[in-house]
């Protein structure tokens, strides 16, 4: 029997050759596909949860810039139809007096120069001609350009306004 193992181990590479393959400490384990399988599986499970995980973040992040996109459109659109309608405004302050702001500047006119100071508040106007403050301003505005006319401050009271005739 010693021949025989003396022939098995003369086909063994020489001792220089082992020497430098490092003999592992660690234990070597057989596993079979099934348990590799099941091995793969649980360590990649928590990643494929991330990932679902992320799909849906992504997927709300999506619906939530569709909507703010929607949001922003109807800004736009709003202000474009606000800006509209400033414009429409000013073009209507620089209209001319229409028949019954006319009508009202004659009727301020003919008040102010049948007084002896040619004076009057604001409030004795309103009740002259039975209007609000808008539209007895749109009154006074069509007389104001023509230079004959001012707004001036009450003595007794500060807060109130006159208008008063200038003299020729």
């Amino acid at each position: 029997m010693t021949n025989a193992a003396s022939a098995i181990n003369s086909f063994l590479p020489a001792q220089d050759a082992c020497s430098s393959v490092s003999q592992s400490e660690d234990p070597v384990f057989i596993l079979s596909s099934a348990q590799l399988q099941e091995i793969i599986t649980k360590a990649i499970q928590p990643l494929k949860q991330e990932i679902a995980r992320d799909r849906k973040e992504i997927a709300a992040l999506r619906d939530q810039l569709s909507s703010l996109e929607k949001d922003r459109d109807v800004l736009s659109d709003n202000q474009l139809i606000q800006l509209r309608l400033i414009q429409d405004l000013k073009e209507k302050a620089k209209r001319e007096p229409g028949k019954t702001e006319l009508s009202r500047a004659e009727k301020i006119e003919k008040y102010l120069a049948s007084r002896p100071d040619h004076k009057a508040t604001f409030e004795t106007l309103k009740g002259h001609l039975g209007v609000d403050n808008d539209l007895l301003g749109i009154a006074i505005k069509s007389l104001l350009p023509s230079g004959k006319y001012a707004i001036i401050k009450t003595p007794g009271d500060k807060r109130k306004r006159a208008l008063v005739m200038l003299p020729r």
